[in-house]
């Protein structure tokens, strides 16, 4: 009988670890006001931490405010966060969307086995796998073909169909005239 309770004593503290961290992943939420509405993204740093402090760094400054959709391709995904050339506010540049980042260091790839689904968020990069720094896409379809090529950030968890009402692009390269934008981001609990 003592073994089963020094088992049942283990079971709790264990428990009590896990509680604490889904407790903290729990707070790593970005809300993100579209015109038709907010999109709140549970952004994963038991997946990605390095990603996710990044994107938490660059929300708490407010960079990502005002920023372009500036490639979104339907059935595909909607892409956004370039803070040098996207903001429609102070110096945007429609010619240089999608080429820019932040002041901050690019990110070593985090690729991990959680799939590209519809409401998945994953980082934009180059073809350097190294290079993700400040912009981000929402997925609108699977894309199993990006698993294990792309770092998974988070997943939208509420305001999905505020996602697929944003402005698609033209051609294969899904380029936005007149995009739509994030009008503020913020960060905190659902």
């Amino acid at each position: 009988m003592k073994l089963f309770y020094l088992a049942f004593a283990g079971v709790l503290y264990l428990a009590s670890f896990a509680g604490d961290a889904f407790a903290q992943s729990a707070d790593h939420y970005l809300t993100i006001q579209l015109k038709n509405g907010p999109v709140v993204i549970q952004l994963m740093p038991e997946v990605a931490p390095k990603h996710v402090a990044q994107i938490e760094a660059l929300a708490k400054k407010g960079e990502y405010d005002n920023v372009a959709f500036h490639r979104v391709i339907d059935g595909f995904m909607a892409q956004t966060g370039d803070v040098k050339y996207g903001n429609m506010e102070k110096g945007f540049d429609a010619s240089l969307a999608g080429t820019g980042s932040s002041d901050m260091a690019d990110i070593p790839a985090e690729f991990s086995k959680t799939p590209f689904v519809r409401g998945t968020v994953g980082m934009a990069r180059s073809q350097d796998p190294n290079s993700a720094n400040s912009q981000f896409f929402i997925m609108f379809a699977d894309g199993s073909f990006l698993n294990g090529q792309y770092t998974v950030v988070g997943k939208v968890v509420s305001g999905m169909e505020n996602v697929d009402k944003i402005k698609k692009g033209e051609g294969q390269n899904g380029e936005v005239k007149s995009p739509d934008r994030m009008i503020k981001v913020t960060l905190g609990n659902k």
